[in-house]
């Protein structure tokens, strides 16, 4: 009882604390802009300049709703990987989800430039970027699918995800090779990820795709506690075990999939948000943790994007570096500290 009181109250925390991220994020960028001003907006009111409203509903709420999204998707995701796997070190594109959205993306921009003027403009649209990116990943997803009804080992279905990854990126290194240099600056700014330049349209697509895979993950909770404690226990509940890898690598796709296609591929988040997350909350329960999760990891992507923005300049740094940049010493913090990660 008074450890569902105190989650409770983490909880509360944490949803405190995502709201104060949300609108640092907001507030900070190129023009600033008062607090008072962006909560009147936020809550359906005007602003003394109506570029302020432009700026605030038009592209920073947007771009801050993404980060939420991605950033929660990600956490959960890896925390799928983590448990299916057994392995601290797992992440949302050990199955060589990212890499094959990459591949998609490579030969697009790579496509395109055999086409001039018009046609050229519109292969390389937003949504075609889009488009291309979650091809790639679905036709990664559905080799690692057919592989996993073949094989019984899991540790064998990371092993080949992992090399499909290497296959892809190594494909993607000679189309680069032949490509030319701005072919090549493109596909280098897709890689470094960006969460701006997304209309409702496309926010509402990506939490439409992120909110069913939350909602299938939890869903799985009782069978992902039974894989921690071992195959063999897990078979003795009566688990299938087939068709619980399928669903787990089928909502993973989905989460890292669209997040991908839609904001690139971000390093980091999907492999350590889960490990700071047991740090606080010290459960293995994915009832718990997998809501728990999935706000760390919106709050640390808001972090990080507020910084990406660096504050009060006109420079935009690349997200997939920020959130390295960030993360990576917190980890290896706790690693030193607590001396292990808690699994």
């Amino acid at each position: 009882m008074e450890s569902s009181r105190s989650y409770k109250v983490s909880f509360l925390i944490l949803l405190l604390l995502l709201f104060i991220a949300l609108l640092t994020n907001i507030s900070f960028g190129s023009v600033a802009i008062p607090m008072n001003e962006i909560l009147s907006t936020l809550f359906g009111g005007e602003t003394s300049k109506s570029s302020w409203h432009f700026i605030i509903l038009d592209y920073r709420l947007p771009k801050a709703v993404v980060a939420i999204v991605a950033g929660g998707g990600l956490a959960v995701s890896g925390l799928l990987m983590q448990t299916l796997f057994r392995n601290p070190l797992a992440g949302p594109f050990v199955l060589g989800i990212s890499s094959g959205a990459s591949l998609g993306v490579a030969l697009l921009i790579l496509g395109a430039g055999a086409f001039g003027g018009y046609l050229s403009g519109l292969l390389l649209s937003q949504w075609s970027l889009v488009l291309a990116a979650a091809m790639g990943s679905f036709l990664v997803l559905l080799t690692v699918l057919v592989v996993t009804f073949r094989i019984k080992d899991t540790m064998a279905i990371l092993i080949i995800g992992l090399m499909f990854g290497s296959i892809t990126a190594a494909v993607v290194a000679v189309l680069s090779y032949f490509s030319n240099a701005e072919q090549l600056q493109q596909y280098i700014f897709w890689s470094f990820g960006s969460l701006g330049n997304q209309s409702w349209q496309g926010v509402a697509m990506l939490s439409l795709f992120c909110g069913g895979g939350f909602l299938l993950s939890y869903l799985r909770s009782k069978s992902l506690n039974a894989l921690l404690l071992g195959e063999h226990y897990a078979k003795s509940m009566g688990l299938h075990l087939k068709r619980t890898t399928f669903w787990i690598i089928i909502i993973t796709s989905i989460l890292a999939g669209s997040i991908t296609a839609f904001v690139g591929p971000i390093a980091f988040v999907g492999l350590a948000v889960p490990h700071l997350t047991r740090q606080w909350f010290t459960t293995s329960n994915h009832f718990t943790l997998i809501p728990a999760v999935m706000l760390c990891g919106s709050i640390l992507m808001l972090i990080c994007d507020t910084i990406a923005q660096v504050p009060f300049s006109e420079y935009t740094l690349p997200i997939n570096a920020i959130t390295s940049l960030v993360g990576a010493p917190v980890v290896i913090w706790l690693l030193v500290r607590k001396r292990k990660l808690l699994f």
